[in-house]
């Protein structure tokens, strides 16, 4: 058994497994060959070679369409395992040098991608060695990567309570009622949550962190939430108001130009503006990388300058100690 690990450590390279790994992602050669900057014929050589080497067959074609074998699967599950060992033992070796470096995966939620710039930009000027990777999906596909434990972290306003997650705390977000200057509700003198809440609310889709946080808020306050329609984006949800199709409750963050410019108001409505908190989290059992720790123990020690940062931006939040 050794003698036969170590003829297939003679013949196996690891940009053999880099060139696999680049064709089972993007399901194809000449994808595989542009991301990696190779010709096509220097990819299917790579990959022939490593199919002598394994003895499989790792990818076949029916017609023009490529499909991943059963052992392709498992050699892909094998270079996550590799690539990511190699990954730790690069972030440990320049940790023992006094260095912070490696790979940085944050997921954000979509409200999160209005914050997450002004988080990352001083801890990547501490440590510009960080290569950072954000993801911006909504609430239920951020839940679906920690249900994977997909990437380092997750940057979300309401924490999931079905399984045990470690979660970070560190700023306010404030989510307000909006409508257009030019809405009907906006020549009253007083403005009450029911009328609001009647005259046709535009509202995110389900799975939203956005919808579910006002869902709740209504459900505690006693509100009847009847929503005229949906969207996909806070963006899109923002230009339906705009555009006079009804009202809404957004995140401040989303609306601060269209506040300023008179573009939008914001009426005074009992129990608004509606708090919750951004919140680093990532899946109780998992270790965070030493990068991920360093970035979580860097937002706790640097929240007055994250603090700073905002207030530069034009938006007023309040600071939460971790």
């Amino acid at each position: 058994m050794q003698l036969s690990v170590q003829k297939l450590l003679n013949r196996l390279t690891l940009r053999q497994l880099q060139i696999f790994k680049a064709v089972y992602e993007t399901s194809g050669y000449s994808k595989a060959a542009d991301q990696l900057g190779l010709s096509q014929p220097a990819v299917s050589s790579q990959i022939k070679l490593l199919e002598e080497a394994l003895n499989v067959q790792l990818f076949e074609f029916v017609g023009r369409k490529l499909f991943v074998t059963p052992a392709a699967e498992m050699v892909a599950e094998s270079c996550e395992s590799i690539f990511e060992q190699l990954r730790k033992l690069q972030n440990e070796i320049h940790s023992l040098e006094g260095q912070v470096s490696g790979d940085l995966q944050i997921t954000a939620v979509n409200t999160a991608q209005y914050i997450t710039p002004y988080v990352l930009r001083p801890f990547l000027e501490q440590n510009p060695a960080v290569n950072v990777q954000v993801s911006v999906v909504n609430r239920a596909k951020a839940i679906e990567r920690l249900n994977r434990n997909e990437g380092d972290l997750v940057i979300m306003g309401i924490v999931p309570t079905e399984k045990p997650f470690s979660s970070y705390p560190f700023l306010d977000n404030e989510l307000i009622p909006v409508m257009s200057p030019q809405h009907p509700l906006s020549q009253l003198e007083t403005l009450g949550a029911e009328e609001f809440f009647g005259s046709g609310v535009l509202i995110r889709e389900r799975g939203s962190g956005s919808r579910l946080a006002l869902e709740q808020h209504c459900q505690e306050h006693g509100l009847k939430l009847k929503p005229s329609m949906e969207f996909g984006s806070n963006d899109a949800t923002k230009h339906g108001v705009l555009a006079g199709l009804g009202v809404a409750v957004l995140p401040k963050l989303s609306v601060i130009s269209e506040l300023r410019l008179g573009a939008l108001i914001s009426p005074e409505l009992e129990g608004f503006p509606i708090r919750r908190t951004w919140c680093l989290v990532h899946p109780r059992s998992k270790r965070p990388s030493i990068v991920a720790r360093q970035f979580i123990d860097f937002v706790d020690e640097n929240l007055a300058s994250i603090q700073e940062g905002f207030a530069k931006a034009g938006y007023e939040t309040n600071m939460v100690m971790l």
